[in-house]
């Protein structure tokens, strides 16, 4: 019998190393991403950075962004890449969570959902709100994928059991994430220092979605330590290295539960007296827990939690000089018509405007200002009531 060639030994080599990474960890998969979800300023730039070994000081997030990371398994090997996108503005632009998470990319996401438990008050509809619209989009991705390849998602929906042994008496009474989710209690620094009955309560009702979704929960601050645990459990994310399967449940200690560890007779009944509990008229364990928890943590009013749908307009990304151009460029689009397309033709560049008075014909009363391109000089439109003129003025160099 001839001696295997090289080629056939390569092909065996490749059909081991595509057998193994299939068998439940995805070690062997040379492409990851990572998506972070989360409270606004909630700290997800900063933990990206530190697992990226980025020694930068974290800006804020405009929109959706990206990055990645490579990591090397061995010698002569190539490097396994990260991809790491973030979602800014908390859940003011929920829409742009379908870019990333697509039927290409789904089999190897994750998402990692930074919580800020500072306040208290916005950490239930933050986490509902994009656990939902994450969901949703996740789950058509899903059925989408299912029609051009139904192994591919049948495979996918029976991965997510994974994490949750066959005999765990919680079997029947969770629903798990589509992908993989990890959530993270940001700002414990500040947490801590919290009434002790207030901790019980979040600590609680974290460890109910928790482990309801399948994932794992963990707390961190700016603690190095902290963030190092933190770190690890990114890179098996991100890199399928290093899974870790520690467990913290102390309310009094930085929480650190990994998926299918919790249980909930561990975690216990919602925190409310028992002959009170029938005041709360749920239809499922979920709405359950949020109805007590709003009911000890209100949400902010409609209009005071409402986050700003144009980041033009958030204040954060302020910039005095460029702002006072959008207004003056958005009074020119509110001109009547036939004034705008008058100025597009006749630009304010035109020096003969600099003596005092130009007529036009007039379309209304109104004022408005425009400022000449590449210069300081200022003009005015003066719209003339009761007249058929327009009146342009110079007013400052």
């Amino acid at each position: 019998m001839p001696s295997e060639t090289f080629w056939e030994i390569a092909k065996a080599e490749v059909e081991k190393h595509r057998s193994n990474g299939s068998e439940g960890d995805g070690v062997e998969i040379g492409e990851k991403s990572v998506f972070f979800i989360g409270s606004k300023n909630g700290g997800k730039t900063t933990i990206i950075l530190r697992c990226l070994d980025r020694d930068e000081p974290p800006k804020p997030t405009l929109a959706l962004e990206y990055t990645y990371g490579r990591k090397a398994k061995g010698h002569n090997i190539p490097k396994d890449i990260a991809h790491f996108w973030e979602l800014g503005g908390g859940t003011s632009l929920l829409d742009l969570i379908s870019i990333p998470i697509t039927s290409d990319t789904l089999r190897t996401f994750s998402i990692v959902l930074v919580l800020d438990l500072s306040k208290p008050n916005d950490l239930w509809p933050t986490m509902e709100n994009l656990l939902q619209a994450t969901k949703s989009h996740v789950d058509k991705v899903i059925m989408k994928l299912g029609k051009t390849n139904s192994k591919a998602a049948s495979e996918m929906r029976q991965k997510i059991w994974c994490n949750l042994q066959k005999d765990h008496p919680d079997h029947e009474l969770i629903d798990p994430f589509p992908i993989p989710l990890v959530i993270i209690g940001s700002k414990y620094d500040i947490f801590q220092d919290f009434d002790s009955e207030k901790r019980k309560i979040i600590c609680k009702t974290l460890r109910f979605v928790a482990h309801y979704y399948g994932a794992s929960l963990m707390f961190t601050s700016k603690s190095e330590a902290l963030l190092l645990k933190i770190r690890g459990v990114i890179n098996q994310l991100a890199f399928g290295i290093g899974k870790s399967k520690s467990i913290s449940v102390d309310q009094n200690k930085p929480l650190f539960i990994t998926a299918g560890l919790d249980s909930l007779s561990h975690i216990g009944s919602p925190p409310v007296p028992d002959n009170d509990i029938g005041k709360f008229h749920a239809r499922s364990p979920m709405e359950l827990w949020k109805k007590v928890y709003e009911n000890l943590f209100p949400p902010k009013s409609t209009n005071t939690l409402k986050d700003i749908k144009d980041p033009a307009k958030d204040p954060q990304y302020a910039e005095s000089e460029v702002d006072e151009m959008r207004i003056q460029k958005d009074q020119l689009l509110q001109l009547p018509g036939g004034v705008a397309q008058w100025l597009s033709v006749n630009p304010c560049s035109h020096r003969n405007w600099n003596s005092t008075k130009e007529v036009l014909p007039s379309l209304g009363n109104k004022l408005s200002w425009i400022l000449e391109p590449n210069s300081t000089t200022v003009y005015s439109l003066l719209f003339i009531p009761n007249t058929s003129k327009i009146i342009l003025l110079t007013l400052a160099h």
